[in-house]
């Protein structure tokens, strides 16, 4: 097979969701129907000891929740499809939004009786502005919820975009019979041996059933006022594909995944920072890095790179230049996942993810390139923190595991560290409280370093110029500190102690970002 039939194969997408709407559950069908699983794990089976597959993290089984994305590979139907699992709670999203920079195509699920909430109305925003094709799984048929047409009118109203029914439910909750395929002309019965059924079929099982009568009113009403079906409309984000099921007894997924892989779009280019499109079909290797994780095996205390190759590819033991130094790294050591576990690959193409080993190498955010020219992709998304705390180890007997585990899920890029210039006293900042919760967390469990954190609330966060450094401009007001990368920068109390600043030393060049 060619290497342009390969990346054609490729379907990579990010499953985006609200939390609890089912959004990991789904992930698991999924990988059920990849082969992959013998039994689909369930974040609600805590007693039995059965976790998702893709939250393979401690505190996640712990706590029921993803707060990282996972990457999970299988091969259906003909296609290599790649999906990234990412993170529902809010306080994450930067993760998330520079996973949704690594695929081709978004699957947003919504919970049948909550309709759109407030975190997929923030996620549906970043895709929608980079144009990725949306797909939406409406969850819970098997419970009761909202009708069917306010879901699809919210969908319209709130996120702005059209929709088009692939199916439509027949009843809901104890009440639920089954799904009216439009998309493929037939019946999915819920309860039963059969579970396919024509429409002619399903005509004389439901005669005088007023559920399936409702149906047929509403589907009339589909098909006459409803939006027209249109590939390219997809493909272009507007118009999204709707299907309704229940991802908890696994009914209406099959159905999604088949019909998902036949519209869902082939890898995309990538724009460099000066708005070349790299074309995924090129033969030259190219990728960027747009995650890092430390100890995914808790054995090997080992830390990935996760790299979105662009165009071309990888073959093991190849040279590329990492663009930031200019210096050439040979990727030896690289792998591919099915959630926690990985296994060596040989080669991958435009499309694929690939985890390269990390020893401090890479930074969240580097391309990777084997083309003439070095490329420099796009920067990804970056969040300025809000939330402060003071951190330092329980035991100074542990420095050497403080600094080490600080450094390293520092690295990931969820939290940032500043350092007291006057006091050497290390910072966190995060965009929320449970960062905080999960780096502590890590902290002793990956790294045995038990820590000391102190609340320092809210700050607001300003980068100076190093011509611009003076230690007496710091006060209670202002901390003068230095970010992991040795720059200066002022945690400013609140917006008056900014203003007031600005207003002291107009000639200092006050930045957001770095």
């Amino acid at each position: 097979m060619s290497l342009q039939e390969e990346i054609k194969k490729r379907r990579t997408f990010a499953i985006i969701s609200h939390p609890d709407a089912g959004k990991t559950t789904i992930t698991e069908q999924l990988l059920y129907f990849g082969g992959e699983l013998r039994e689909a794990g369930t974040v609600k089976g805590k007693k039995t000891g059965t976790f998702a597959k893709s939250d393979w993290m401690a505190i996640e089984k712990q706590r029921g929740i993803s707060v990282t994305s996972s990457v999970m590979q299988f091969d259906y139907a003909g296609k290599r499809v790649n999906i990234l699992d990412t993170p529902g709670h809010e306080d994450f999203s930067e993760d998330t939004y520079r996973t949704l920079m690594a695929v081709d195509a978004a699957v947003m699920v919504v919970d049948s009786a909550k309709g759109i909430e407030a975190q997929t109305k923030k996620l549906f925003e970043v895709v929608k502005h980079r144009n990725i094709p949306v797909f939406t799984f409406i969850n819970k048929l098997d419970r009761d919820g909202r009708e069917p047409l306010d879901l699809l009118e919210e969908l319209e109203e709130v996120l702005g975009i059209a929709s088009y029914p692939m199916n439509w439910p027949i009843g809901m909750g104890k009440s639920f019979e089954g799904l009216y395929d439009l998309h493929n002309k037939r019946l999915e019965l819920y309860k039963g041996e059969k579970r396919f059924a024509s429409l002619e079929e399903g005509t004389a099982l439901f005669a005088a059933n007023p559920f399936f009568e409702q149906v047929l009113e509403d589907v009339d009403l589909l098909q006459e006022a409803g939006n027209p079906f249109s590939e390219e409309a997809i493909l272009a984000g507007e118009l999204t594909p709707v299907f309704f099921g229940s991802a908890l007894t696994n009914f209406g997924v099959q159905t999604f995944l088949d019909t998902f892989l036949t519209f869902a779009p082939e890898p995309h280019g990538h724009e460099t920072k000066e708005g070349v499109l790299i074309d995924p079909m090129s033969k030259d290797f190219s990728g960027f890095v747009f995650k890092i994780q430390a100890n995914m095996d808790p054995k090997h205390r080992d830390r990935i790179a996760f790299v979105r190759i662009v165009s071309g590819e990888f073959e093991k033991g190849m040279s590329v230049k990492l663009s930031r130094t200019g210096k050439t790294v040979k990727l030896s050591n690289v792998t591919q996942f099915m959630a926690e576990s990985r296994e060596n690959v040989e080669n991958a193409v435009a499309g694929d993810i690939i985890g390269v080993y990390d020893t401090g190498t890479y930074q969240v955010g580097d391309s990777l390139t084997a083309t003439k020219h070095l490329i420099e992709f796009e920067p990804l998304p970056t969040f300025t923190p809000e939330l402060f705390m003071k951190v330092s180890p329980k035991n100074v007997m542990k420095q050497k595991s403080f600094h080490k585990g600080v450094e390293q899920l520092v690295q990931e890029g969820a939290i940032q560290l500043y350092t007291n210039y006057q006091t050497g006293e290390h910072m966190l900042g995060a965009v929320g409280q449970l960062q905080f919760d999960v780096f502590k967390h890590r902290m002793l469990g990956e790294y045995n370093a038990e820590v000391i954190m102190s609340p320092m609330g809210k700050k607001t966060v300003r980068w100076i110029r190093a011509e611009d450094f003076d230690e007496r401009m710091s006060s209670s007001r202002n901390i003068l500190a230095k970010d992991r990368f040795d720059q200066p920068v002022f945690l400013f109390e609140n917006e008056f102690a900014l203003r007031w600043f600005a207003d002291k030393y107009p000639e200092v060049t006050l930045e957001e970002k770095m």
